[in-house]
């Protein structure tokens, strides 16, 4: 069966170990990286990510088209798994774009989930609950994070909240149908 999940969480909280690991590992699956190594933290982070990813899956680097290069991969896989949208976001914001063409592409995003032939996990990062932000980049970028965020969790069929390593099912395919 096609399915959509959306696991968002904390810093370390355990996403991308749960959307790796909840993939039968038969399964033809593409990775879709949102990271560029700028520094040499993100380096180590990318390199300990892949190394815990089986080998046999396809890794696709696509830090700002993602809409594009995801309907390219859409039916040639069995599963798309994003990492992450928090990153996505961040480097659009970097490359000078505004607010309404990235939550443009999200809802595009959105409704390439909705119509899915290949199964799509999708990770990111929950910005709204920590501390208020001091600088105004930095409310921008919480904020529209967060409307990504609602956009892309609307679509998915299970929405889970990563919780110091805990997933905790927040939308279940059952919750959809009753509404």
């Amino acid at each position: 069966m096609v399915s959509s999940l959306f696991i968002v969480g904390g810093a370390r909280s355990g996403k991308s170990r749960f959307a790796v690991d909840r993939i039968p590992s038969r399964e033809r699956i593409v990775f879709v990286a949102t990271a560029e190594a700028r520094d040499q933290d993100m380096a180590a982070r990318i390199a300990r990510h892949r190394a815990e990813r089986p080998s046999h899956w396809a890794t696709v680097e696509e830090p700002l088209d993602l809409v594009p290069r995801l309907e390219k991969l859409e039916g040639t896989c069995d599963g798309i798994v994003v990492d992450c949208l928090t990153l996505w976001v961040a480097n659009r914001l970097l490359r000078g774009e505004p607010d309404d063409a990235i939550l443009g592409e999200s809802d595009a995003l959105a409704r390439l989930i909705g119509r899915r032939r290949s199964s799509f996990t999708v990770v990111s990062n929950e910005v709204g609950a920590g501390v208020h932000p001091e600088t105004a980049t930095g409310m921008r970028f919480r904020d529209l994070l967060g409307g990504v965020n609602q956009r892309v969790a609307a679509a998915c069929d299970t929405v889970v909240l990563m919780v110091a390593g805990v997933p905790l099912t927040v939308k279940t395919p059952s919750a959809t149908r009753e509404r």
